[in-house]
C-alpha cells in the first residue's frame, strides 16, 4: 500500500492536493458534485477587508494550453465571508481549510487576518502579496523583499496560525523575497501565482481582456513554477505549497520532487471540475509506476 499523506506547517493532510484560491469558491459550490472531503484541503476565494465587485468584463481569455483571467478579487468582504460563507463551508468540509487573504495596504491585510483568526475551521492563512500597494507608489507587495517582509511581520503579529505567503512570479529574484518572508516569521511559502499575460483579438485589433492584461495560468506555466519551487526549496527551511499548471498525478509528483510539501491546482478546476478527485484516484498507480511508497519521502527529491 502506498501512502498519500503529507504535512503542511505541522498539520497532516490525507493527500497533497489543494484546489487553489479563485478556482474553488468557498467549497460548497463543488460539494454539489462530489464529496470535497477527499481533498487534502482547499484555499478559499481571496478575501479582502471590504467587498469588491471586481474588474470589468470580459475577464477571461483562452490561450494555447492556458488561460488569462482578470477577475479582480471579486468577493463579498471579510464580514460577509464570516457571516454567510464559512457556515456553508463548514457544512460540507470537515478538515482545516486555507484562508486566502488579500489587501491594498498593510492595515487591510492585518484587519482581514485578525477577523478570520477567530474561525476554528481555518487551519492556515495564505497571504497573497501580489496586489497593488496603493500606499507605496503602486508597487506590488510581492515584488520586493522589504514590502513582502512588512506584510509578513504585520500578519504574524495578529495570528498564531500557520502563515503561508503566496508570492508573485513576476519578479527577477524570487529567492530573495522568499527568504525575506521566512526571516519575518512566515511558516511557509506558496508559489507561484499567475504570470502577467495578454491576448489581442485580430478582428477588433484590441485586447480581449477589458483590463488589457491579466493572470496567465494553466499547463503552459508549469516549467516556470517547477523552476521557482526548486530555487526556493534550496534557499528556505520552511515548507512550500507548489502550484502552477498542475493537471495530472505526474505533475503532482514532479512538483513534490522540486520541493513542494503540498500542491495547488488552479486553472484545471475550471477545465474539469472533477480534476482533483481524478488526480487523487490516479496517484497510487503513478506512485507504484515510479517505485514511490510514501509521498513524504519524495519532497525535494530532485535536489
Amino acid at each position: 500500500m502506498v501512502s498519500l499523506k503529507t504535512e503542511l506547517c505541522g498539520i497532516e493532510l490525507d493527500n497533497p492536493l489543494i484546489p487553489a484560491s479563485g478556482t474553488f469558491g468557498f467549497g460548497y459550490e463543488f460539494a454539489e458534485i462530489y464529496d470535497i472531503n477527499c481533498l487534502g484541503s482547499f484555499s478559499f476565494k481571496g478575501t479582502t477587508k471590504d467587498a469588491r465587485f471586481g474588474n470589468p468584463t470580459p475577464r477571461i481569455a483562452e490561450c494555447e494550453n492556458a488561460m488569462i483571467n482578470s477577475v479582480g478579487l471579486q468577493n463579498p468582504g471579510v464580514e460577509n465571508v464570516i457571516k454567510n460563507e464559512l457556515p456553508k463551508l463548514r457544512n460540507c468540509f470537515h478538515k482545516p481549510v486555507m484562508a486566502n487573504v488579500s489587501g491594498f495596504s498593510v492595515e487591510e491585510y492585518v484587519y482581514t487576518v485578525e477577523k478570520l483568526d477567530k474561525e476554528d475551521c481555518i487551519g492556515w492563512f495564505e497571504v497573497n502579496v501580489s496586489c497593488p500597494n496603493v500606499h507605496g507608489g503602486g508597487m506590488s507587495f510581492g515584488t520586493s523583499p522589504e514590502a513582502a517582509s512588512e506584510v509578513t511581520r504585520a500578519c504574524r503579529a495578529v495570528t498564531k496560525k500557520p502563515l503561508i505567503i503566496k508570492l508573485s512570479p513576476n519578479v527577477t529574484d524570487i529567492v530573495s523575497i522568499a527568504k525575506a518572508c521566512e526571516e519575518s516569521g512566515a511558516d511557509g511559502i506558496s508559489l507561484i501565482n499567475t504570470l502577467l499575460g495578454m491576448k489581442i483579438d485580430l478582428k477588433t485589433k484590441k485586447p480581449v481582456i477589458a483590463n488589457k492584461m491579466g493572470g496567465f495560468s494553466g499547463p503552459a506555466i508549469k516549467p516556470v513554477a517547477i523552476r521557482m519551487v526548486y530555487q526556493v526549496y534550496e534557499a528556505v527551511k520552511i515548507p512550500i505549497v507548489g502550484g502552477g499548471g498542475i493537471a495530472s498525478a505526474e505533475d503532482v509528483i514532479e512538483m513534490m520532487l522540486a520541493g513542494a510539501s503540498a500542491v495547488e491546482i488552479g486553472a484545471q478546476n475550471l477545465v474539469d471540475p472533477y480534476a482533483c478527485p481524478k488526480i487523487i484516484a490516479e496517484l497510487p498507480r503513478v506512485m507504484e509506476k515510479y517505485g514511490i511508497k510514501n509521498l513524504k519521502d519524495i519532497i525535494g527529491g530532485a535536489h
